[in-house]
């Protein structure tokens, strides 16, 4: 007998460790420095500015990159009314946390820009973002603080023809290979996948989405991605959904693997939880630390120490 619970007790430890974190989720597929995060202790790191200013509130995806020396980030402002002109702003930093507005700002004085990420390509920045109206577009920057509007994106089905009228928002560019692809969403409902080898087109890859929501809570319903970027050989994207039945509605972020960019798995937990309300997330490693900031009304900095 006590042989048997033993062998039992090998049996168990075995099991338990080999099995993954997450019921029914590879570990090495999510890796501890891409799901848990703990915040910083002086968040905000970057906020609205006062209630008499261009940027009294700040709102969706903004867009954070470390390059020429200097953190960039790239935020929509605007004066508190939902229907007022979203401009663009600016603010850099040394190391990502501290940072001061551009004297510049705003980057756009008539130009609706919202939503935004940024590409750096050939000494050229890159922006895709919201117009008026959820119109994705791609505006062009030497310096990040000037910028041309390239007109809005042309995205076409897999036969050519245009994509069906309406909204398309969230663009998110990933740039492999001499090909450039784009990620895009409708009404939150899934998120499509067009690709360029110039930008001027974007033909889909296939005219179903890559990504739809659920089927946990925290995307049950509505899904946006947000950042695609490569670790440890595979793509990730970065996540924010919701579900309707939350009141006020709660966003959270979220991420996903894929070996292909179009066939993903997603990750049944959210980075943090619903309650948090933190979506627009960005995944930035910086030494031995990989950070996740959230955005949407303020900039949150959580942290994952890669020694751990």
């Amino acid at each position: 007998m006590q042989l048997l619970r033993y062998v039992c007790a090998l049996w168990l430890i075995a099991c338990c460790s080999h099995s993954p974190t997450v019921s029914g989720i590879e570990p090495d597929l999510f890796p501890k420095e891409l799901t848990s995060f703990h915040p910083y202790s002086e968040n905000p790191v970057f906020t609205a500015g006062d209630k008499s200013d261009w940027d009294a509130r700040i709102r969706e995806r903004g867009w954070i990159l470390k390059t020429r020396d200097q953190w960039w980030l790239w935020y929509t402002g605007y004066d508190g009314q939902r229907s007022s002109l979203k401009s663009l702003g600016l603010a850099t930093s040394k190391d990502g946390i501290h940072w001061q507005r551009s004297p510049q700002n705003p980057l756009t004085s008539d130009l609706w820009v919202e939503d935004m990420m940024v590409v750096e390509n050939q000494g050229m920045f890159h922006m895709f973002a919201e117009g008026r109206g959820d119109q994705a577009q791609r505006l062009t920057s030497k310096d990040g603080i000037h910028w041309t509007s390239r007109g809005k994106l042309d995205v076409r089905m897999t036969d050519g023809k245009p994509i069906s009228p309406g909204p398309f928002g969230t663009p998110t560019a990933y740039h492999e290979n001499n090909t450039w692809y784009l990620f895009y969403e409708r009404r939150d409902a899934g998120i499509w996948l067009a690709t360029s080898e110039d930008m001027q087109v974007w033909t889909h890859l296939q005219d179903e989405p890559v990504i739809l929501p659920g089927p946990e809570l925290f995307d049950r319903d509505l899904i946006a991605l947000n950042q695609i970027f490569k670790y440890q050989g595979r793509y990730y994207a970065s996540l924010h959904g919701a579900s309707t039945e939350n009141d006020p509605r709660l966003w959270a972020s979220g991420i996903a693997v894929s070996e292909d960019l179009i066939h993903w798995k997603k990750h049944p937990e959210p980075l943090r939880p619903i309650s948090d309300n933190k979506s627009s997330g960005l995944f930035i490693q910086v030494g031995q630390k990989m950070r996740l900031y959230t955005m949407h009304d303020k900039v949150d900095l959580h942290i994952h120490d890669l020694k751990q």
